[in-house]
């Protein structure tokens, strides 16, 4: 084995850039999320909205133990640098998607920043892995809890100013260079690119090789078959009760694959003389009890960090600054348990206590949060949260230190690897799974508390990243609420205008105010009007036929209008006494009666329409407020229940995490009596 001497100073300064190289990393899992809806709506791809995430995820989650052994075969510096260029040559890539408009093989906007994601997420594992392992070479365990801590810490800061960062490029990066109109959007890849290159120059110039002295064959066969077990599994778990059914046939041949391939993993790694992931790590208790309990520590943390902005921005009302803002104490809480922790375990050398206390802790705290409801103010949750990040600070770096110091110095590279998979597949697994539950509970209760928008059809499927759009527009349901009201006003007017069509619509739904029903069974107003007319016109021909008595009854009647009763009390009584002049005369009132029912009809039609409209204001304000509450009770209740099954998978990983044996932690690291190398 060979190695390196390196000094206090060099530390500081490797540390320093392997910070900076992690952080741009873990930002990349969560700075693309507020950008995602402008470069959906400029690159034409909501189809494959959920790709651009999951390729960055599968790659960089499947390539850790893979980068772990090369990190073994030949030294931490060539991975780590490796790593960091095609990071950034990804990043750039993905800036320039769609630039260029449709090209061969890679297709429009939209698939080139899928492929171009998955080229940055295989950068991205081997920066993860290899941080962690070049602490391991560099600190020995007794100091390595201070450097993990600091590490952990970085995890909670990315998962809170990444949204924040992305955001803030997409509203206001965009600019033009010479005529041409740059996307603000693509600053979330180009960001990456001057501090990835002062990090890579660090690390070329400052950095030994470290750690290059194992023996053997890189495992290629074990390495596609982790591909091949692993990729069918997330697949499935992002699918089932989405796009297909958990029972249909997409979903069963997923699973089914990646169970023969695990199956032939496992028979592959057995016999293989340098397995990619050795099993026999795994009968080491502090590895096998710190992988699972890291594991579901993983589903935990990524259902937090991504239920709870939706849940806040839903349900509270606050805006999607102010619930960034609001997820504050979990950073500060996850930032202090991480480097307090770290601190402590480096000045007594006892671990186990810290990471059994920071699991209990996240625990109530997870318990805490299924107790929160529509009342609850950002305050009630800001403190919650903060228990959570003061509980899983400890996870964040103590487990990767138990395994390096559970392990041989040989081991200690597919070892961190090993732990950082199992993490990052338990962090994918877990977004996968509560999404999924998510928006099960969320159908359900949808269907049971939102009354349905007239005339929109009833929601069979939950897209949740609409639902966040949506939650961050405020007017939005008033625009759709209004606009199903005009949709519904223009219906009736037109039935009453005549359309027969129009008609049969209205008649046919349940809550037509009774006035209007009314009136469309019996043909609209015009019926009515002209046998209201028909019988003023009649009682006028009788009246006037029976002389001075006649009109004196007609006179005296208030069904006759007061315009046509002054009329008539100017008929000369002579002409009242020659039943043959009044023949004439009773025509022409008949005539004039009947030729007013137009005008009288677009009277009384612009009244009852004025009617309507101001009814049917009152009817979309109404139905907006029950909208909105009812959609803030069932994201609540559905995000809660989320926080509950979570609660029990906290009571597994603590109870995992009691098997953990406390070793004594060594003393010294495997980059500290070697002459240096590269």
């Amino acid at each position: 084995m060979t190695g390196a001497v390196v000094t206090p100073e060099q530390r500081r300064t490797i540390l320093g850039a392997l910070l900076l190289v992690l952080l741009l990393s873990a930002l990349d899992q969560t700075i693309v999320s507020t950008a995602m809806p402008r470069i959906i709506e400029q690159l034409k791809g909501l189809e494959f909205y959920a790709w651009v995430t999951t390729a960055y995820m599968l790659t960089s989650t499947v390539s850790v133990p893979i980068y772990g052994k090369l990190s073994d075969l030949y030294g931490r510096k060539p991975i780590l640098v490796f790593g960091i260029v095609l990071f950034l040559v990804g990043s750039a890539l993905c800036g320039l998607s769609g630039e260029f408009g449709t090209l061969p093989v890679l297709g429009t906007g939209m698939t080139q920043l899928i492929v171009f994601r998955g080229l940055q997420g295989l950068g991205s594992g081997a920066l993860f892995m290899s941080a962690f392992v070049t602490i391991a070479d560099l600190y020995p365990p007794m100091e390595r809890g201070k450097a993990m801590g600091v590490f952990g810490a970085a995890f909670g800061l990315a998962s809170i100013v990444g949204p924040a960062i992305g955001g803030f490029f997409t509203d206001h990066g965009t600019f033009t260079l010479l005529g041409h109109v740059v996307a603000g959007w693509r600053w979330v890849f180009y960001v990456n690119l001057p501090l990835g290159l002062i990090a890579l120059g660090v690390v070329i110039a400052k950095m030994p090789t470290l750690h290059h002295g194992a023996t053997g064959r890189i495992d290629f066969p074990g390495a596609a078959l982790v591909i091949l077990t692993f990729v069918p599994l997330l697949l499935a778990l992002s699918f089932g009760g989405s796009k297909y059914a958990w029972d249909s046939a997409e979903i069963r041949q997923l699973f089914a694959i990646s169970v023969i391939a695990f199956v032939a993993f496992i028979i592959v790694e057995l016999r293989s003389a340098n397995p990619i992931v050795p099993l026999s790590l795994f009968r080491n208790r502090v590895v096998s009890a710190c992988a699972s309990s890291g594991f579901l520590i993983g589903m935990i943390f990524f259902s937090v960090v991504m239920f709870m902005p939706l849940y806040m921005q839903v349900v509270l009302g606050v805006s999607a600054t102010s619930s960034g803002l609001a997820m504050l104490p979990l950073m500060t809480g996850l930032i202090v348990g991480s480097i307090g922790s770290g601190r402590l375990v480096a000045r007594n050398g006892r671990y186990k206590p810290f990471i059994i206390g920071g699991i209990a802790l996240l625990g109530v705290g997870m318990f805490l949060l299924t107790q929160v409801g529509p009342e609850t103010s950002v305050l009630g949750i800001g403190w919650r949260l903060a228990l959570i990040g003061l509980g899983l600070g400890p996870t964040q770096s103590l487990f990767n230190m138990a395994v390096q110091n559970a392990v041989s110095k040989q081991e200690t590279g597919v070892a961190t690897s090993t732990m950082q998979f199992c993490r990052q597949i338990g962090s994918t697994v877990g977004v996968a799974v509560f999404g999924t539950l998510l928006t099960q509970h969320l159908t359900t209760e949808l269907h049971a508390r939102v009354p349905p928008v007239p005339g929109e059809q009833v929601i069979e499927k939950i897209d949740l990243g609409v639902a966040q759009s949506m939650a961050m527009n405020a007017g939005l349901l008033s625009q759709r609420v209004d606009g199903a009201m005009e949709r519904r006003y223009a219906d009736i007017e037109a039935a009453y205008r005549g359309d027969s069509g129009a008609s049969s619509r209205m008649l046919a739904e349940a809550d037509l105010p009774p006035d209007v029903r009314a009136d469309l069974e019996q043909g609209g107003l015009q019926p009515a009007i002209r046998v209201q007319l028909d019988t003023l016109a009649g009682k006028v021909e009788q009246g006037l036929l029976h002389g001075e008595t006649g009109r004196s009854a007609l006179l005296a009647d208030p069904a006759v209008p007061a315009g046509l009763r002054a009329e008539l009390a100017e008929v000369p009584t002579r002409a009242l006494q020659n039943p043959d002049a009044m023949k004439g005369v009773v025509a022409r009132y008949r005539e004039a009666i009947l030729a007013q029912e137009t005008e009288l009809v677009a009277t009384a039609q612009a009244q009852r329409l004025a009617a309507v409209r101001a009814g049917l204001a009152e009817q979309g304000r109404d139905l907006a407020a029950r909208i909105d509450q009812g959609t803030r009770a069932a994201f609540s209740t559905s995000i809660v229940n989320t926080f509950v099954i979570g609660l029990f998978i906290v009571v597994g990983a603590l109870l995992l995490a009691g098997l953990i044996p406390e070793l004594p932690l060594k003393t010294r690291s495997s980059a500290s009596s070697a002459p240096a190398e590269g």
